[in-house]
């Protein structure tokens, strides 16, 4: 086991990463390769980001990851028509060979991600090739998967990530030396670069050095929940057998880990602090937003502790009364999983102070972006909780341990820009 919080797979098989012909859009059917991008389905987070995205061009991917007819079956079978249409049109097209895809993502902060898209076997966790650290929501596995069917595609890589620093890696940099097939900047500063990587002898290189590891997932449980479900309605061998994905190896690419907002529908700020009296610690705030963040740092390292807004101000919660852990809080799961604000998030408050069930919609928002969500609950009259991240050797230690978070428990990023390349898995 190495030092860094990955380890090598001791089951039979390891990462099988193959090479797909990648659907692309062509620059010239479009306004711009930034304007028909978008974050991944679940990251949609300012209030009027669909409607943003879908006005920056009228081929943006959300249309297919987020399509809007009314009811499931309908909105299913639009994004269906949609991709039919797009490569009918020659919107999408599918690149000449199949290949593994290198992709770039570099802000102006000094931040430098690479990695490797390609399709990777399937596996279950039992086989301790690819390992879930969090919890999964059934019916957003089963719209993944109805999603998924109806348009026989892959429409965008979920992340996952392994400690490697070898033969992969090499290839990764020395193919970034070259020109890219794309190169575009997203509203949000980030500069994106593809490489297509087709030489026989670099695919060997990649797929040798990937067979011996074991990866992390660091954003997708959803869509790779939906890839080991549909795997399972098809008889193997199939297209199914494989998912799109990303794999960075983050011994050469770090990867940043932020926390995961909830916003409470239907329930003010007044009424959450009501609730909460007598069960934690209670500061009022009247600070901006960042220097709110700051307190909220200073109080995680004591222990567990949250941010209640959408009053126009900011409320610490920190110092839970130890008895409420006690009644709430499950004794036999390892101690870092009890200790977890999350796992107090859900088990003691939303569970037993607020009576907000975790896994509705009406109920429940998760959103990655701190403003977005004060701003949301804001306009609603509802609660946001903001959240401080988690450690990431404290996701990789549970990890190993085979436990799992509570749902949404963390945001690793940064996160694969949706349209850049897809993989309908019948080209």
């Amino acid at each position: 086991m190495n030092t860094a919080g990955h380890w090598e797979a001791t089951a039979r098989r390891g990462l099988e990463l193959t090479p797909f012909r990648g659907l692309r859009y062509d620059p010239d059917r479009v306004g711009s390769l930034a304007s028909v991008t978008s974050p991944p389905y679940d990251v949609v987070v300012r209030p009027d980001g669909l409607h943003h995205l879908q006005s920056a061009d009228p081929y943006n991917i959300v249309r297919l990851i987020l399509p809007q007819a009314g009811t499931p079956s309908a909105r299913t079978e639009q994004a269906a028509d949609t991709l039919r249409r797009w490569l009918d049109e020659g919107v999408l097209t599918a690149d000449p060979e199949p290949g593994l895809y290198v992709y770039e993502q570099r802000d102006g902060n000094g931040m430098l991600q690479r990695g490797v898209i390609g399709t990777l076997r399937v596996s279950e966790p039992a086989e301790g090739v690819v390992l879930p650290h969090e919890d999964v929501m059934p019916p957003v596995v089963a719209d993944r998967a109805a999603l998924m069917r109806a348009t026989r595609a892959n429409l965008e890589p979920l992340l996952l990530t392994y400690r490697g620093d070898g033969t992969a890696a090499e290839v990764v940099e020395r193919t970034a030396a070259r020109p890219p097939l794309l190169a575009t900047t997203t509203e949000d500063g980030f500069h994106h670069r593809l490489w297509s990587v087709t030489d026989p002898g670099d695919l060997a290189r990649i797929q040798t050095d990937l067979a011996g590891r074991q990866a992390l997932i660091a954003d997708g449980h959803h869509r790779w929940a939906t890839y080991r479900r549909l795997r399972a309605e098809h008889p193997s061998p199939s297209p199914w057998d494989y998912g799109l994905v990303l794999l960075v190896d983050t011994a050469r690419y770090p990867l940043r880990v932020r926390a995961i907002h909830r916003l409470l529908h239907g329930l003010p700020v007044a009424d959450a602090l009501t609730a909460v009296d007598g069960l934690f610690r209670v500061r009022h705030l009247d600070v901006p937003l960042a220097q709110a963040l700051e307190v909220l740092a200073d109080a995680s390292c004591a222990g567990n502790s949250f941010l209640l807004a959408g009053d126009g101000a900011f409320h610490l919660l920190d110092r839970p009364d130890p008895d409420l852990l006690a009644r709430t809080i499950p004794a036999d799961r390892p101690a870092a999983w009890r200790s977890l604000d999350a796992t107090v998030l859900h088990a003691a408050l939303l569970e037993h102070v607020w009576h907000i069930p975790e896994d509705s919609p009406a109920h429940i928002a998760y959103i990655h972006d701190t403003a977005a969500t004060v701003e949301k609950a804001e306009q609603d009259g509802s609660t946001a909780v903001l959240m401080h991240p988690v450690r990431e050797e404290v996701v990789l230690d549970l990890a190993r341990q085979g436990v799992r978070m509570p749902r949404k428990s963390t945001s690793f990023g940064p996160k694969p820009a949706s349209g850049l390349v897809l993989r309908a898995l019948e080209i």
